[in-house]
């Protein structure tokens, strides 16, 4: 099998060990198996189990903060650009791989790489959601930032919320209700050229 795809068969096999024993309890002889590789085959492609996390890591977050990039380059209109971004995050944890898990409810926070990984999503989607703020109202960039955390927050909180306790919400629904409370929210920051707004 070429090198590449032996890495994405491996990642495949790591993220579904991960997602089922979380990082501690899940053992390279267990992904080895899972893939149908030998360990040292597993090791040549990724030298610890940390490595390996890592990278399933950060696959993990760069997905999400492409997604809320893309949902926000989907449309002018800001009210849709709002419910686009937020149901990047309920689809995220509905997905049936599970990845979200390593993102928000990762057992190994206490390691700086893995905590800066995950401190990226909040970072540079809040980024990219500040920028569309900022221009938008021309508030100042810390107060932009602080509205653009705050939606984000909302946001994972809110999908993880969903996931784990609130079975008699269909997806779809979940996401437009949190939606139309940011968009209630946010909309109060008028556009800086006096436009109306929507």
């Amino acid at each position: 099998m070429p090198r590449r795809e032996r890495r994405v068969q491996l990642l495949e096999s790591a993220l579904e060990v991960f997602v089922a024993q979380g990082y501690h309890a899940a053992a390279m002889d267990d992904i080895a198996e899972r893939a149908g590789v030998s360990k040292p085959v597993l090791y040549q492609h990724f030298p610890s189990k940390l490595d390996l996390y890592l990278a399933l890591l950060e696959q993990s977050c760069t997905a999400i903060i492409d997604n809320c990039r893309q949902a926000l380059e989907s449309t002018e209109d800001n009210r849709q650009r709002v419910d686009a971004t937020m149901k990047v995050f309920y689809e995220y944890v509905a997905n049936d791989s599970g990845a979200f898990r390593l993102v928000f409810e990762s057992d190994l926070t206490n390691e700086p790489a893995v905590r800066e990984q995950v401190e990226r999503v909040t970072t540079e989607c809040a980024d990219i959601i500040a920028r569309v703020i900022h221009g938008d109202t021309g508030l100042p960039d810390e107060a932009a930032r602080l509205l653009a955390v705050s939606l984000v927050g909302m946001a994972q909180v809110s999908a993880r919320f969903w996931l784990s306790e609130t079975a008699g919400i269909d997806r779809q629904q979940a996401a437009d209700l949190v939606s139309r409370l940011a968009w209630r929210g946010i909309r109060g920051y008028p556009r800086s050229d006096d436009q109306p707004v929507d």
